[in-house]
């Protein structure tokens, strides 16, 4: 399997794991030093996150994958992922998103995690 197909196969993953609430899955595929930069500029740590999954402050239902664009450079890349995600997140109802996260990965001991995400819109 290429790095490419790794990484896609990595974004896959994570949102699996979102859905089922499967904090080994998010452990794995992200990086100790993972942050998420949501849309209102919050950053959560890769702890506050996973928590944040596992308690229902985000809720997420569903993911369709619509576009994932991979640049890869020695040990670091570069994934924009599109989805369309049904969640509900920080108390509010349940909706679907055109979400757009734009990781950089790093590669260790071989394996590749996410180790910092921005979301937008698309």
């Amino acid at each position: 399997m290429t790095d490419k197909e790794q990484i896609i196969q990595l974004y896959k993953e994570m949102y699996t794991a979102m859905v089922k609430k499967d904090r080994a899955g998010l452990e794995r595929v992200h990086d100790d030093s993972f942050v998420l930069v949501h849309m209102t500029g919050m950053r959560q740590p890769k702890e506050v996150y996973i928590s944040s999954i596992m308690d229902c402050t985000l809720n997420y239902y569903s993911a369709e994958h619509e576009d994932m664009q991979v640049e890869v450079k020695d040990n670091t890349a570069v994934l924009v992922g599109r989805s369309r995600v049904t969640a509900a997140v920080f108390g509010g109802g349940k909706h679907t998103w055109r979400l757009q996260l734009r990781f950089q990965l790093v590669k260790k001991n071989g394996e590749w995690r996410f180790a910092l995400a921005s979301a937008s819109t698309y």
